[in-house]
């Protein structure tokens, strides 16, 4: 289901989009369109990247770390 919105821009800018959509051989309504679906998609992206670093940074990372030696341990003769 597709919806009509009213949009409010600086006619200069209306002149550039023309041109802009009249190059990719498109309406104004197409191009903006496909711009805001692709907006909307890469916030998902960043957004899903960010929840699952998130929950890495939340379980820890196993760097199977030791103590080091003592000084005295490191230092025998």
């Amino acid at each position: 289901m597709k919806a009509n919105i009213t949009l409010k821009i600086e006619a200069d800018l209306l002149r550039e989009a023309r041109i802009l959509a009249a190059e990719e051989g498109t309406s104004i309504s197409a191009l903006l369109a496909v711009r805001l679906e692709q907006a909307v998609r890469e916030r998902k992206g960043y957004n899903q990247a960010r929840r699952r670093a998130m929950a890495r940074l939340r379980r820890g990372f196993d760097l199977r770390w030791t103590p080091p030696r003592s000084r005295d341990e490191l230092h025998e003769r």
